[in-house]
């Protein structure tokens, strides 16, 4: 399988404080893969690094076969017109309504006429499971799942090979939060875009996901499928989960 985004001996530092100790991961074409951990221990500063908003203090970063730590302006176009972003908040402009806020990247990366604009984005917005009288409304008039479901349009406006979700579950009800992942898995099958998401959201995990690493103490404690991490004796990865040896079928199959 190819490898689409690959971090190697990552640290990150803030002043004196070491938040990844040589982390090192690797996300595979077509996959869901998730970046775990419990509180602190930088899932999404790992995100914000592979994405190019923050940069580690040592290590190796290649998305797309870009090495991101030493790219020129070519290629680091390149890279954002073929990933999207979902922010944990939205992050919709809140002045502009939601077919502008849609537009903004098409607008920024592409020339292409407003009539194309606006087919492409009534399409995306009816994938997320929205209708088109959306369109006309400001952030302020939509509920939070709804607001989830715009920027996830606005992420896979560009139809982007890679989608990085940061907590897009975080704040739905249970419902809520199986209905967004049951629509991202269809969206990756019909798409064939790779998608890593960080989340805290065990469910999520046992629903969607192909592999994913878990992070702690500074490290990547484990990296794999659920059963093969659960699978792995290491007295975090049993805390995090919360399980012990026989409450392993539990956490996998929901028993």
């Amino acid at each position: 399988m190819e490898k689409v985004v690959e971090l190697k001996d990552i640290v990150t530092k803030f002043g004196k404080k070491v938040v990844h100790d040589r982390v090192s991961l690797t996300v595979n074409e077509g996959e869901i893969y998730g970046i775990l951990g419990g509180s602190g221990s930088g899932k999404s500063t790992l995100m914000n690094e592979m994405i190019m908003l923050l940069r580690p203090y040592s290590g190796e970063i290649k998305v797309l076969g870009k090495d991101i730590l030493r790219i020129n302006k070519k290629d680091a176009l390149y890279l954002k017109h073929n990933w999207g972003v979902l922010f944990q908040s939205g992050a919709l402009f809140s002045s502009l309504n939601i077919r502008e806020n849609i537009d903004v990247l098409l607008k920024e990366y592409t020339k292409l006429s407003k009539k194309i604009r606006d087919e492409m984005i009534e399409m995306k917005i009816e994938l997320v499971g929205l209708g088109s009288d959306v369109l006309d409304m400001y952030p302020s008039e939509l509920s939070g799942g709804m607001i989830k479901r715009v920027a996830l349009a606005r992420a896979l406006i560009m139809d982007p090979k890679i989608l990085f979700l940061d907590e897009p579950t975080s704040g739905l009800d249970p419902i809520g939060s199986r209905d967004f992942d049951n629509m991202l898995i269809n969206l990756r099958d019909i798409l064939g875009f790779t998608a890593v998401i960080v989340t805290h959201d065990l469910e999520t995990v046992k629903n969607i996901m192909d592999r994913f690493v878990l992070l702690g103490n500074k490290k990547a404690v484990a990296e794999g499928t659920l059963d093969e991490v659960l699978d792995t004796d290491n007295e975090y990865i049993k805390k995090f989960f919360n399980v012990n040896r026989g409450e392993t079928r539990r956490v996998r199959y929901g028993k």
